[in-house]
């Protein structure tokens, strides 16, 4: 497979729902900031006739319609439980208030389930509760949100000094996901589900002090956490086409999560190569007779390689490796920088599946 990488902001609200940006200003935002196809997803509603290619002289963008779903009517024991869902082409509100109804009325009408923002956490300082995935009895879903940039500012905010701190410095906010989100997605996949991992912003542009400040604004938001995603061509300007590439793209895991704010992620490649052919993050390799992974950074970061959530090899400052593989297992790259006094979150791979 020859990897056309494209940028993708899977999860964006507008005034539609509870954002404060029109569809217009949402996607004039993305294409200042080089995002290349954006996910709207208000809370229980699809807004018809959005979805398009969007240009500004040479520059376009891709915005598509998906949701965000949830049971307004949980009691708060129940709040939660946000799937984002995309390219189901029809509205599945009617479905929310059950969330495995929901996920099989997805996947009946074609569509992709992910869970939204798995760990939450509560911001009471600003009245902010909690809204983590609770029912994980629930089956057939894509994947998960590993890296949700709104829930990590909730968890920064633990008196009005942090509120105005990080309200005012957003580059310092992201540090990575959440390392019981990471825990939980290694958990699932050595238990033997494929879970896709994807990352985005949850951006809403909420409006403060008079409307005058934003926390944050959508092109703060659409350089910082993207879903980096594999075609195997070029974005061909064909709507329907290119929607269906795209969402088969993420449906097979052929993509990574990164903070392009520390620099552009653009260029990583995790990649196995052994007798029975090469296979890309998202995909499923034989161990016959060895498999060699080979990673390809786009700077040179701190690295580690693991396996089933273990460690299995690490470097302090690499651009390219080689692993040679010898026990199959779930392995996954995670990179990271230096940057505003700690090591941060880069780029989290999507896995490769090694199997006896």
């Amino acid at each position: 497979m020859t990897a056309h990488e494209i940028v993708f902001h899977p999860h964006v609200h507008t005034v539609y729902s509870d954002g404060h940006g029109t569809h217009a200003q949402v996607l004039r935002a993305a294409l200042q900031a080089g995002v290349d196809v954006v996910q709207f997803t208000d809370h229980n509603v699809r807004v018809e006739g959005v979805e398009g290619y969007y240009t500004d002289g040479t520059r376009r963008v891709l915005a598509l319609m998906g949701e965000e779903m949830h049971d307004r009517t949980a009691g708060p024991a129940e709040q939660g439980n946000h799937l984002l869902t995309f390219g189901a082409q029809m509205e599945l509100a009617p479905y929310a208030e059950h969330p495995q109804r929901l996920v099989d009325a997805t996947l009946r009408a074609g569509g992709l389930a992910f869970l939204a923002h798995p760990h939450d956490p509560p911001a009471p300082v600003v009245g902010e509760g909690a809204f983590p995935w609770r029912r994980w009895e629930v089956r057939g879903y894509h994947g998960i949100e590993l890296w949700n940039a709104m829930s990590e500012f909730k968890a920064r905010l633990r008196s009005w000094a942090h509120v105005l701190f990080y309200a005012l410095q957003f580059h310092r906010v992201a540090r990575g996901p959440f390392p019981q989100t990471l825990a939980l997605w290694d958990d699932l996949t050595r238990r033997g589900q494929r879970v896709v991992a994807i990352g985005g912003s949850d951006a809403h542009a909420i409006p403060k002090l008079g409307g005058r400040v934003r926390i944050f604004p959508y092109a703060a938001h659409f350089r910082a956490i993207n879903t980096h995603v594999l075609l195997p061509q070029p974005l061909q300007g064909q709507v329907a086409a290119d929607r269906d590439a795209v969402y088969a793209a993420l449906a097979a895991g052929h993509a990574f999560v990164a903070n392009d704010l520390l620099g552009s992620a653009r260029g990583f490649r995790f990649r196995a190569q052994g007798a029975a052919g090469t296979a890309w993050m998202g995909d499923t390799l034989a161990l016959d007779r060895g498999v060699t992974l080979q990673v390809r950074l786009p700077a040179r970061a701190r690295v580690r390689l693991l396996r089933d959530g273990q460690e299995v090899f690490a470097r302090p400052q690499a651009e390219v490796f080689a692993y040679p593989v010898q026990q199959p297992g779930v392995y996954r790259v995670e990179v990271y920088r230096h940057a505003w006094g700690r090591w941060r979150g880069w780029i989290f791979s999507n896995p490769i599946y090694i199997r006896p």
